[in-house]
């Protein structure tokens, strides 16, 4: 039987293909999420595509302590091989991989009435759970001046106001991107998760419903249902 996609996979395909086939630059991906481990694949892929990274969420300790800053009891990867590799590569191909200068720190996860903000190199023994302001600042000066932008992750904990500025001001300024011409796509399930949550999803060039099969987009892989469409199954 002849095989077609449907509207809403037409709509994904278009706007993810814009990211890998002649997408306008500056490329920025903002990215967030708790590990380096899971998106090695999106950063590899991405690194042949992009001019700059600006990194948020658990992957950014782990960035950090791969360059050897002490980030307390932080979340991040036990491995800091793959973190090394991605700075490795990414100095190589004249990447930029922005990380965070500042911090929002706390005793504990659950310990929202101890946060406050403190420079990267004085996290002491505490946990980072959202990008300082200043970085916000930074990163949302990079989103600004993008021509295309994904947003693959949440900066800090956004489901606590604590820890929501970072993930705000960076899609705030994606959103003002976007209306001065800017394409933005919003891509995984926790970016899209944020995205409507905080309120700024509507202001994007498109959000990915695909969740995981965005982030294997997003690696270079071939869905399986864009398999099946070329083969005609």
């Amino acid at each position: 039987l002849p095989s077609y996609a449907g509207l809403l996979m037409e709509a994904e395909l278009a706007a993810l293909t814009r990211l890998t086939e002649h997408p306008a630059h500056p490329f920025v991906c903002a990215i967030g999420g708790a590990k380096v481990a899971d998106k090695v694949g999106v950063f590899e892929n991405l690194l042949d595509k992009v001019d700059a990274f600006v990194i948020g969420g658990g992957m950014a300790n782990t960035f950090l302590a791969a360059q050897g800053i002490n980030v307390g009891r932080s979340l991040r990867d036990l491995d800091l091989e793959p973190a090394k590799r991605i700075l490795a590569l990414a100095a190589a191909k004249n990447v930029t991989l922005h990380l965070p200068t500042d911090a929002v720190v706390a005793d504990s996860f659950d310990a929202d009435g101890t946060a406050h903000t403190v420079p990267i190199m004085q996290v002491g023994d505490g946990m980072i759970l959202d990008i300082g302001p200043a970085t916000a600042v930074a990163y949302a000066a990079v989103l600004r001046a993008a021509k295309t932008i994904v947003f693959n992750g949440p900066m800090g904990v956004y489901e606590k106001a604590a820890y929501q500025n970072g993930t705000r001001v960076i899609g705030e300024a994606i959103a003002a991107a976007t209306k001065a011409g800017a394409t933005s796509v919003v891509g995984g399930g926790d970016a899209a998760a944020a995205a409507h949550a905080l309120g700024f999803a509507d202001a994007m060039t498109h959000v990915s419903t695909g969740g995981g099969a965005t982030l294997e987009f997003l690696e270079g892989k071939t869905l399986p249902g864009v398999a099946a469409l070329e083969h005609g199954e």
